[in-house]
């Protein structure tokens, strides 16, 4: 049993002692991959890529209701998304890491509910992401030294293409970063009364900027990145571990219809 689960990519694997692996069965079918049990400066913590080890499952293909229903079935409260974004602002620059504290939602054909009924549930997401995590990560962000921003807007796109031009300038008039994989991850969490927060890293500007994307400075970006969310979950990790004082866990009540 592990009370943290984190989704996101392998770069994890270099930082998990006494890593076991178990596969888990939902009602809904199987997540993305295997789980990883393991420790994080000495917490238990389970681990799941989002897109599967070899990276095989685009953005709108992720069964993100298993994947949020295996974590909560291995007693995970708490859940740290890490997420690869572009920028819709020139403050907001490549390498630099975000805790989002707002989402929009762009995408078109995801189910987004585990209540289709009977039971039917109207949870309200005016502050969809953990307080806790997110102040923790902010935190740990400045103590390493990293330019991050603890607040942000955060666009979700259906995926798997990228922006037009038209769009991108659109998305600037409402958030800060934009990425395919927050939704409806995020709010499957919330439905569980688990409590959800990101790390999200710039690996470039959208293309409403008129600068060139040169792939192999995202991919620079990327690796450096990879380098610093460890550094951080490192320190994030001990500092949520124990008791909830967030509000997060009641979501459910007085939701149900």
């Amino acid at each position: 049993m592990a009370s943290i689960g984190i989704i996101g990519g392998s770069g994890l694997y270099n930082i998990m002692e006494n890593v076991k692996t178990i596969d888990v069965e939902t009602p809904y079918g199987k997540p993305s991959d295997k789980l990883e049990i393991g420790e994080i400066s000495g917490v238990e913590v389970a681990f799941l890529p989002r897109h599967g080890k070899r990276h095989t499952i685009p953005p709108h293909n992720v069964n993100y209701h298993a994947n949020i229903w295996a974590l909560k079935s291995l007693g995970v409260e708490r859940i740290i998304g890490l997420n690869a974004v572009g920028s819709l602002r020139d403050d907001y620059k490549p390498g630099d890491i975000v805790i989002p504290d707002q989402f929009i939602d762009f995408t078109r054909k995801r189910r987004l509910t585990y209540y289709d009924g009977p039971d039917v549930y109207h949870i309200s997401m005016a502050d969809p992401f953990c307080s806790e995590i997110s102040s923790a990560s902010y935190n740990a962000g400045l103590d390493l030294g990293y330019k991050i921003h603890n607040s942000g807007t955060y666009v979700c796109i259906e995926g798997p293409r990228f922006s037009t031009r038209a769009e991108s300038r659109m998305f600037r008039q409402f958030g800060d970063i934009i990425g395919m994989t927050l939704v409806p991850e995020i709010n499957l969490a919330d439905e569980l009364a688990m409590c959800y927060g990101m790390i999200a890293t710039v690996t470039d500007y959208d293309v409403w900027s008129e600068k060139p994307v040169d792939t192999n400075e995202v991919i620079k970006i990327m690796k450096e990145n990879e380098e610093k969310v460890p550094k951080m979950l490192s320190k994030i990790i001990p500092e949520i571990h124990g008791q909830r004082k967030c509000k997060c866990s009641l979501r459910l009540e007085n939701a149900k219809a």
